[in-house]
């Protein structure tokens, strides 16, 4: 919401830089706290005299995120009261909501959208905030409809349905491929080694290297179709990109055209879901290695 830095530069007076998101009514309460400070052009910012200005203007920032996120809370209750979503994979609580649901990649990808939405791995629920409702809401559709197909009663449908089908068949090849770590790139435009890019097939994965070994093209046809690659290419190796890669990956400027090709640089809505996603997996492993 804002930041302080402690100063001495403004006419040598000891204090601190503080700035936040404008809003008129938070600039009235900032102003009616700190009747001394005054705004610093130069640095966009707020100068708080005081040898002690850092101290109490972030116990008042504290105060205001407290406050904000009350708002935004109660705002959420009544969006609830309105608009109620009515599903047997949610609870309301009096100080949150609950998603609780059959274990659904999708499931997880959407909940992974929603600000402020966190797993609870020992109850096995999500935790929402009644802040993100509307959040909630937008993704809800989606949410509901995977938790559906993956039913046990359904899922055994499918299986029964499906087995010895094409369409099984594919998916185990699809799947010992990703097993095999690897991706079938253009020789005359390799990504960059060691840093997180974009894929079609397997997200953002951090490709470590190419030996020039050419990719057969019946694997191309069978486990790489939708993946824009020529006759020529050769394989290279990759791994999962880990969350502290992810968190120093800058994402694709904002507002540049996305073209989609054998890789590319992540946008900032992917690169939060993948922190997420890998944040949860080294979690796993660490409490499963404890």
């Amino acid at each position: 919401m804002s930041d302080s830095k402690p100063t001495s530069n403004e006419n040598d007076r000891l204090g601190t830089t503080a700035a936040f998101p404008y809003d008129r009514m938070t600039v009235e309460r900032f102003r009616k706290t700190f009747p001394r400070a005054r705004w610093n052009d130069d640095l966009k910012a707020w100068f708080v005299p005081g040898k002690t200005a850092a101290r109490r203007f972030d116990r008042w920032l504290e105060r205001e995120r407290s406050q904000t996120e009350t708002h935004a809370d109660a705002k959420g209750r009544d969006a609830f009261v309105f608009d109620p979503i009515g599903s047997k994979y949610l609870r309301r609580l009096d100080s949150h909501l609950e998603v609780v649901t059959p274990y659904s990649r999708t499931v997880v990808d959407e909940m992974r959208q929603v600000p402020f939405a966190s797993w609870d791995a020992d109850r096995r629920v999500w935790t929402i905030p009644y802040r993100s409702y509307e959040a909630l809401h937008q993704h809800w559709n989606r949410i509901e409809e995977a938790a559906k197909r993956n039913e046990p009663v359904e899922r055994k449908k499918r299986r029964e349905a499906n087995r010895g089908s094409e369409k099984e068949r594919a998916a185990r090849v699809h799947a010992t491929e990703r097993r095999r770590r690897r991706y079938p790139l253009d020789p005359e435009n390799l990504p960059p080694f060691g840093r997180p890019v974009m894929t079609s097939n397997y997200g953002i994965v951090v490709f470590l290297g190419s030996d020039g070994e050419p990719v057969d093209p019946e694997i191309i046809h069978t486990s790489y179709s939708d993946v824009p690659i020529s006759s020529d290419s050769v394989w290279g190796r990759w791994r999962p990109a880990t969350h502290a890669e992810l968190v120093a990956t800058w994402p694709a400027r904002p507002g540049s055209k996305i073209e989609e090709g054998i890789w590319r640089q992540p946008t900032l809505a992917e690169l939060r879901v993948a922190r997420k996603t890998a944040g949860s997996r080294e979690r796993r492993r660490s409490r499963a290695g404890g």
